[in-house]
């Protein structure tokens, strides 16, 4: 049965739980536990599928279909355990579950409430899987305080009173400012945040503190006494130069080692970290530089793109080489020229997106590629703009468009290469949507397998013809004009396996240019590059040396 970490957060948001809960996971596994990942999550919204980038950041898309927070991401890329829709969960699942069970009458007319109706329906999620791992990490969204979250702080605290003694701790996370006009990193902010967490019946077990510099010994041991934690439970996280510091970081704070304290483990198995030694000698010592223009239209906030950023620092560290990334606004030359946005970059990436504003620069973006012969990846919209502009400028279909941006008026204005997805098969059954469907959780998504065309670029750079990628999307470009694209030298050359829907394309006379309707830089890992950004950044790497 699975022993059970809580992690909470105060005194203020993002300070890093989700990345300090996945090195505590890669570092349990080096000591050769089995570990599994979650997240939940405050708000009401039923999941983040239908949140805007600017306010939640990108949507983490697992193996099964869920569409979950990122931090989901950083659990996947430093465990290298597959994610599942059980492993996230918000408010507004756990509430649409209740209600759904009152209107059926699985309550026996009883009146509804937080207690004990909510917090159970949470101790029923954190109990699922419990005997597949050693270790379950629950990571609480939020900070401690917030009214959103009092349900889940409840649960967790009922939860760990079900369970036998020992086989539940927490850990905190909070943050030490520094004020530089006094020179003093203060304590208070932590007590308080501490003392708020108590007053709930939650004493943590860890205490994680964030920081600038170092921790003196004089504030951990004032944080140790007024926070009622081991002095060596008391642990400094400090700003890094790079996210995969962290285990390492954490490591030689003790981190792992006080959780093993705190649940009793002695003596505790000695970590394996060749694994990160080797990551951390490959981000910090690259033999050379490439520059990656992200073309997008959600650049003011990175972490729309999260992923992507970090698949494009695994390509680099595969490669040897650094990969430095500029967002570039596709809105910034949807009326002008884009040479002068793009000249000097040694490869361009365009990603997903949804919407009609800047899909035009996105256009003249894989144009710029396709002409420069510049590397190019296209990703699930990405995708289908290089097929548009393929089309317009190749297949003399100057009026080719997509359907998501005008369904109303369908051929009558332009040919739409890109239409709305009705019907496909999902393992062994039809999934069949309208475009007036809810838009929650109703496109294509989750692992679906493609079969690449033998001799084709993506079947090189995979190594085999047959794999499988996660999707999210609701528009497919569609087959029925291939042959003309064909006849232009963009080439299918990945298919679903019924040979109905386009999932990679290329172009035969370029160096490097491939566009994919899914999402591969969901799977990519540090110590497990994903092939398509590896080979991406190796081709970047070989313009550089043109240069």
């Amino acid at each position: 049965m699975a022993r059970f970490i809580f992690i909470t957060g105060g005194v203020v948001s993002s300070l890093g739980k989700g990345l300090a809960s996945a090195a505590l996971g890669a570092l349990l596994q080096a000591r050769g536990y089995s570990v599994r990942l979650r997240k939940l999550d405050p708000y009401l919204n039923v999941d983040p599928g239908t949140m805007s980038p600017f306010e939640h950041g990108e949507v983490f898309v697992t193996d099964d279909g869920a569409e979950t927070d990122l931090d989901l991401g950083h659990y996947e890329r430093f465990t290298g355990v597959a994610a599942r829709h059980t492993d996230s969960v918000s408010s507004g699942r756990i509430y649409s579950t209740v209600l759904e069970k009152e209107r059926r009458g699985d309550y026996l007319g009883k009146t509804i409430q937080v207690i004990p109706h909510v917090t159970n329906e949470i101790k029923d999620f954190l109990s699922i899987g419990e005997d597949e791992v050693d270790f379950m990490l629950c990571e609480i969204g939020g900070t401690v305080g917030d009214i959103e979250g009092l349900p889940f702080f409840e649960a967790i605290r009922q939860f760990s009173q079900d369970k036998p003694r020992g086989q539940c701790i927490f850990m905190h996370l909070t943050l030490l400012p520094y004020i530089a006009a006094s020179g003093e990193l203060k304590t208070k902010p932590t007590q308080h945040s501490v003392k708020e967490l108590r007053s709930i019946g939650i004493a943590p077990d860890v205490l994680v503190c964030r920081s600038e510099g170092p921790i003196p010994l004089k504030e951990r041991e004032k944080l140790a006494l007024f926070c009622n934690v081991r002095p060596d439970s008391v642990i400094a996280a400090q700003d890094l130069k790079s996210i995969y510091e962290a285990p390492l970081a954490y490591h030689k704070e003790g981190l792992d080692q006080a959780v093993l304290d705190a649940f009793g483990i002695s003596p505790a198995p000695k970590p394996k970290l060749e694994r990160w030694d080797d990551v951390s000698d490959r981000v910090f010592n690259p033999e050379g530089e490439v520059k990656v223009a992200i073309v997008g239209k959600y650049t003011q906030l990175e972490d729309a793109y999260k992923s992507i950023a970090e698949a494009l620092t695994h390509g680099g560290m595969a490669n040897r080489v650094k990969v430095k990334v500029e967002w570039v606004d596709a809105e910034l030359f949807e009326k002008e020229d884009a040479a002068p946005h793009l000249e000097g970059f040694h490869a361009i990436l365009v990603p997903g997106g949804f919407g009609e504003r800047g899909t035009e620069g996105k256009i003249k973006a894989a144009q710029f590629a396709r002409e420069r012969k510049v590397p190019y990846l296209g990703i699930c919209l990405g995708m289908q703009m290089a097929v548009i502009e393929a089309a317009r400028n190749l297949a003399n279909l100057g009026d080719a468009g997509s359907e998501e941006f005008d369904h109303e008026a369908g051929a009558k204005r332009f040919t739409p290469v890109v239409y709305h997805l009705k019907e496909w098969v999902q393992g062994n059954h039809k999934v069949r949507r309208k475009v007036d469907d809810n838009k929650g959780g109703t496109m294509r998504l989750g692992a679906y397998n493609a079969v690449l065309t033998e001799g084709s670029k993506v079947a090189e750079v995979y190594g085999q013809t047959a794999i499988e990628e996660r999707h999210r999307h609701r528009y497919e470009v569609d087959i029925k004009y291939r042959e003309q694209l064909e006849d232009c030298g963009l080439i299918f050359s990945g298919m679903s396996p019924d040979g109905r829907l386009p999932e990679i394309v290329e172009h035969k006379d370029h160096p490097w240019f491939i566009g994919v309707q899914f999402h591969p830089e969901l799977k990519s890992k540090p110590f497990d590059p994903h092939p398509l950004f590896r080979d991406f950044v190796r081709a970047a790497k070989d313009v550089s040396r043109l240069v």
